[in-house]
């Protein structure tokens, strides 16, 4: 097929036509299965696990951060970075389809266009999310609903807080311009309503955080649906990106600084 319908001359090369829907219901399944997808349905395996050990959730520990070389820092090291790099290359294979369909990240908004737009709204979401977000977790970890998610247990060594920086970066990255630019571009592309698209993404976000607990899943379909909501009125993932890395940054670090300090916060 050819656009515009008209003559192709002689010697002249065809141009082609977009995409089918079929081609980008295909290309979005395999991006995902490529990325959050796989994340999702590792978490339903792994809270499946959980439910079926010996005790309740909350004895049980989700750990996000930990040693991959225990008392080998610089393999231990290599292995992270390593970890934090190859978790990026989704984002790579979505920017290389939205240039090659002619838009880039300017589609999304994951540019450096507003930088003081996007790090002050993000700074501002950030605060008002990570804190009722950690005010559920204590709650539903209370309520016997969710595991106790250890944000961090890596060995005291130089590159600890950095790794962690990283890593945070590299969540936040991955999430926003996948499960809400990417996703809902497609989503949009194939005709899905407004409320349908917002709802599949904020299912996803929540089900690939299931290996928390139910608190884990309800909070972050909650949180995809506020970031779902901003995304179409700012147009912007830039935003959502500084955010969610700032989210995690108080995560991590915090945790690191104050695990066994205070009270208030649980540990295994």
């Amino acid at each position: 097929m050819f656009k515009d319908g008209g003559s192709v001359g002689a010697g002249a090369e065809p141009v082609p036509a977009g995409p089918t829907p079929r081609t980008l219901r295909n290309e979005a399944l395999l991006v995902l299965a490529l990325s959050l997808g796989a994340s999702a349905l590792a978490a339903l395996i792994s809270f499946t696990g959980a439910l079926t050990r010996p005790g309740g959730l909350s004895d049980q520990a989700a750990n996000l951060n930990r040693s991959l070389a225990p008392d080998r820092p610089w393999l231990d090291l290599a292995w992270q970075l390593f970890g934090i790099a190859t978790a990026l290359v989704p984002v790579l294979l979505v920017l290389h389809l939205l240039g090659r369909e002619g838009a880039g990240p300017r589609a999304i908004g994951f540019d450096l266009r507003r930088p003081g737009f996007d790090l002050g709204r993000g700074a501002l979401l950030a605060a008002g999310i990570g804190g009722s977000g950690l005010l559920l977790y204590l709650g539903a970890r209370e309520a016997g609903l969710n595991l106790t998610v250890v944000p961090e247990s890596l060995p005291e060594v130089w590159w600890k807080y950095p790794v962690l920086v990283l890593s945070a970066v590299q969540n936040s990255v991955l999430e926003e311009v996948i499960v809400v630019g990417y996703l809902l571009r497609r989503l949009d592309q194939l005709g899905w309503g407004a409320g349908a698209a917002m709802a599949a993404s904020a299912v996803l976000r929540g089900l690939y955080h299931l290996y928390q607990g139910i608190g884990g899943l309800v909070g972050n379909m909650v949180m995809g649906v506020i970031f779902v909501w901003l995304y179409r009125r700012w147009g912007r993932v830039g935003p959502l990106v500084a955010a969610h890395a700032l989210i995690d940054v108080v995560a991590f670090l915090g945790y690191g600084l104050l695990a066994g300090k205070v009270g208030w916060l649980p540990t295994v």
